[in-house]
């Protein structure tokens, strides 16, 4: 079918990697680039020899000029961008002057502010439209599937759906006293920010962490789970019809939440920079340096994720709920692919929603969420990939 130029080489990355030489019949080549070559080649060694041709590069994503030059090089039909948030728009600049698709797993978040949202990517909609381009956003799990279970669920199930409750939750161990299942710099900024929900069209913002509810999840039980921004929120708002209020939460141990608040007290999860023997340093970017490498849990985790959505609305006048959801264990996540279920769910949908855009079933000019297409075909990819989904007529809510 085509050609996929896949920027990142951290555990996300790798999960697309494999999911991408699994789908052959559409990724007939890859390249894997990175600004450590030595990654992407190390991925190269596992996987070569298939039916997918792969090669590898050296890329800056900071540098819209080296991405300009590589996509001319290799020509891809589609950028799969699982880089850093901060890398979003360089990387949708160079597909713009290239005139090739995008998907991504994270809306753009700028370096020195902690604060994530739709805005300047959607910016850009015009000019992927007059490019006869597209790009994808949040093709990941959340943002990503839980957006597609939304429309999923408008689609079959409700004329309206007036409350959305996306539930994360990770019942892994890693062993650690202290780690983070995805890029600590992003994740720890996310846990450490204000939270927020759309509520009758507004945004309600409230202190970190401070909104926590108790959540029987299937298959993994009883957990304790925070209301987070998240944002998906701000689309899915937008994009389902109905919506009263839609919120997102996410489930974190007492111990997790004791380790970070102390690193919080003493300044460690700062992102402004201070001065440290003569140089100017950020300390979440040190604080990241010494966690453990999230790419290396996989063979460390025990135990499963459940990641859904619950809905609440009408459908010929009268009211329906309805759970959607995955599960998925980090042990089996790991001998398939030597990753840990967080970039698994990750990386699954991200290599999917690349070949929705490349077969042309997601295909038109422009910049959109997930959302905003047929979700029938992605469900389907699903538990083709790996990650079949369950659903529930009489779940449990959220108060």
């Amino acid at each position: 079918m085509g050609k996929a130029l896949i920027i990142g080489a951290g555990g996300v990355a790798s999960v697309v990697v494999h999911k991408c030489c699994q789908n052959s019949e559409v990724f007939e080549e890859i390249c894997i680039a990175s600004r450590t070559k030595s990654k992407c080649d190390a991925l190269k060694a596992k996987l070569d020899g298939g039916k997918t041709r792969i090669q590898t590069a050296r890329v800056d994503a900071d540098n819209v000029d080296e991405l300009i030059t590589l996509i001319e090089g290799f020509k891809p039909d589609i950028v799969i961008n699982v880089a850093l948030p901060y890398q979003d728009l360089t990387i949708m600049d160079a597909c713009l002057a290239t005139k090739t698709d995008y998907v991504d797993t994270a809306n753009y978040e700028p370096l020195d502010t902690a604060k994530f949202e739709y805005k300047w990517q959607w910016d850009y909609r015009e000019r992927f439209e007059r490019a006869g381009i597209t790009a994808l956003l949040g093709s990941g799990f959340d943002p990503g599937v839980t957006g597609v279970f939304c429309a999923y669920g408008a689609k079959h199930y409700f004329d309206e759906i007036h409350y959305i409750d996306i539930l994360d939750a990770n019942a892994g161990d890693h062993g650690y006293p202290f780690a983070t299942n995805f890029n600590p710099e992003i994740n720890i900024r996310e846990v450490t920010a204000k939270g927020s929900y759309i509520e009758n069209g507004k945004w309600i913002e409230t202190e970190p962490l401070e909104i926590k509810r108790v959540y029987d999840f299937p298959e993994i039980g009883e957990k304790d789970m925070y209301l987070l921004h998240h944002e998906e929120l701000e689309s899915l708002a937008i994009n389902i019809n109905g919506i009263k209020r839609i919120r997102f939460f996410m489930t974190f141990s007492e111990k997790y939440l004791t380790h970070l608040k102390v690193l919080e007290n003493v300044g460690m999860t700062s992102i402004v920079p201070i001065d440290f023997e003569g140089k100017k340093i950020v300390p979440l970017q040190f604080l990241k340096a010494v966690l453990p490498d999230p790419a290396s849990l996989g063979p460390r985790t025990k135990g499963k994720t459940n990641i859904g959505c619950i809905m609440r609305g009408v459908k010929d006048g009268v009211s329906k709920d309805y759970y959607l959801y995955n599960v998925c264990d980090h042990e089996e996540c790991y001998k398939e692919v030597g990753s840990q279920a967080v970039s698994y769910t990750t990386g699954v949908p991200a290599m999917i929603g690349a070949s929705m855009v490349m077969t042309g079933k997601w295909k038109k000019p422009g910049v959109y969420n997930i959302e905003e297409f047929d979700p029938d075909p992605f469900m389907e990819a699903l538990n083709k990939f790996g990650l079949p989904w369950k659903e529930s007529f009489s779940p449990k809510l959220v108060d």
